[in-house]
C-alpha cells in the first residue's frame, strides 16, 4: 500500500520561527512574519499538489481563519489537491454541514475530506456560544455524524436525539464522492465515537510505543462496530541533508522561544481539558532539557504550542526511517508541518518523498513514473 502525505495549510499565519495557537493558547507575534492571505496559502497549496501531497489540513478555532471559507477560495489554485477541512459540530447543523460538503464536492470535483474537531476548550466553546461540557459535546459528535452519513447516503433522516433534533432532513444533491471523515481524540468516548463514525483515526506524534497503544485500542472498538479504520499521524518536520544540519535547525528554534512566553503557554495549556493535549505535554513537562524523547522525535514545539507538538528532526534518509517504523505499527498517512511551511514543504517533499519512493512506499500521483529507477545517494 502507497503511504500518504498531507500538508498544512497556516491560517493563523506562518513564520521562520514557530507561530503558537491552539488549544487556548495565543498565537505568538511571529505570525505576522507572514500573515495568511489568499495568495501566500495559495503558493503553499500549489508546492503541495507539485511535490506529490494528497491534502491540506486547514485548522479550525478561534486563532486562525475560517477553515471553510479559507479552503474554498484557496481551492481555485490548485487542481487535484484535497483540503481536509476542520469542522466544529456544535457550530453549525449537521444537515447544513452535509449541504456544505455536497456543495465543495460539486465545486471543487471531489477534493473534500473532513476533520471532526469535538471541541477540548470549554472556554473558546462558550465564546462561540456552546455550553455542553466535554461528554456532552462527544455525544453530540456522534448525533451529528449519524445525521451527516445517512444524509451523504441519499436517505431522509428525522432524529430527536440528546443534543441534535432534525426532522425530514433530506439533500437535494449528495456529495460525489463522499468525503471521507478524519477524527482524533485519546478519551474513551474520543475512541467510542471514533470507532464508529471515522475513516481515519489522527493521534499526534507520541513515540512509537504509545502510537501503538492506541492503534490496538481504536481496532478493538472498532472490531466490535464491524468497521475498519484506517490510521495516520499528526506530526511537524525539519529534515536537511544530513542530521547535523536538521539539528542545527531545531536549536535555532528553540532559540527563538522566550522563556517567558514558554511559561505562560504551558500555563495556558496545563488547563486543557483535552486528553490529547495532556499526553503532548507529559513528553515534555514544560522544560527544554531533553526534548528528543525518541530517536529523531522532538518535543520542542509543543513548548510554545498547542495541538500537534513533535516533531520528526534528522537526516532524509532518518525522517525517512522514523516514517517507516510508523508504517510497521499501522500508519498510512502522515499529516506533516514545518516552519515556515512553504519551504518545509519542499525540503521533505524533494528530500524525503524521493526515498520513500525508492523504497517501494510512496508514488506521485500525478506522475508515478517520474521516480522509477531514482538513485538515492546517502546523507
Amino acid at each position: 500500500m502507497s503511504l500518504t502525505f498531507h500538508w498544512f495549510l497556516p491560517t493563523n499565519g506562518d513564520s521562520r520561527n514557530v507561530v503558537g495557537g491552539g488549544h487556548g493558547a495565543n498565537a505568538t507575534s511571529s505570525a505576522g512574519d507572514r500573515p495568511p492571505s489568499v495568495a501566500y496559502l495559495s503558493q503553499i497549496a500549489v508546492a503541495a499538489e507539485n511535490l506529490g501531497f494528497e491534502a491540506v489540513l486547514t485548522p479550525t478555532g478561534a486563532w486562525c481563519e475560517d477553515a471553510w471559507l479559507t479552503t474554498a477560495m484557496v481551492s481555485q489554485a490548485t487542481k487535484r489537491l484535497k483540503f481536509l477541512v476542520a469542522l466544529r459540530p456544535g457550530f453549525l447543523s449537521p444537515t447544513l454541514a452535509a449541504q456544505m460538503a455536497s456543495t465543495f464536492q460539486r465545486q471543487t470535483g471531489g477534493r473534500l475530506l473532513i476533520n471532526v474537531v469535538t471541541g477540548g476548550e470549554s472556554s473558546e466553546q462558550r465564546s462561540y456560544g456552546d455550553f455542553l461540557d466535554k461528554e456532552g459535546r462527544y455525544q453530540r459528535t456522534g448525533e451529528f455524524l449519524e445525521v451527516v452519513r445517512k444524509l451523504w447516503a441519499g436517505e431522509t433522516v428525522s432524529l430527536a436525539g440528546e443534543h441534535v433534533h432534525v426532522d425530514g432532513a433530506k439533500l437535494a444533491q449528495v456529495p460525489d464522492p463522499v468525503p471521507e471523515v478524519y477524527f482524533g481524540g485519546s478519551s474513551p468516548i474520543a475512541g467510542t465515537i471514533a470507532a464508529k463514525h471515522s475513516d481515519v483515526y489522527l493521534t499526534w506524534g507520541e513515540p512509537p510505543a504509545q502510537v501503538a497503544e492506541k492503534i490496538a485500542w481504536i481496532r478493538k472498538l472498532a472490531q466490535r462496530e464491524g468497521r475498519t479504520v484506517r490510521f495516520g499521524i499528526r506530526l511537524h518536520v525539519i529534515t536537511r541533508d544530513t542530521a547535523e544540519q536538521a539539528w542545527a535547525e531545531a536549536d535555532r528554534l528553540l532559540a527563538g522561544f522566550d522563556p517567558a512566553a514558554v511559561a505562560e503557554i504551558q500555563q495556558s495549556l496545563a488547563r486543557s481539558e483535552s486528553e490529547g493535549q495532556r499526553r503532548m505535554l507529559a513528553l515534555h513537562d514544560g522544560s527544554s532539557a531533553s526534548l528528543e524523547i525518541y530517536p529523531n522525535l522532538w518535543a520542542g514545539i509543543g513548548l510554545v504550542r498547542g495541538g500537534a507538538g513533535t516533531a520528526l528532526v534528522g537526516s532524509h534518509d532518518e525522517v525517512a526511517d522514523r516514517i517507516l517504523e510508523y508504517h510497521d505499527l499501522g500508519i498510512d498517512e502522515f499529516v506533516l508541518s514545518g516552519y515556515p511551511h512553504l519551504e518545509e514543504a519542499y525540503w521533505f517533499g524533494e528530500g524525503v518523498l524521493p526515498r520513500l519512493a525508492a523504497r517501494g512506499l510512496w508514488r506521485h500521483p500525478d506522475a508515478p513514473v517520474a521516480y522509477r529507477g531514482l538513485e538515492v545517494a546517502s546523507s
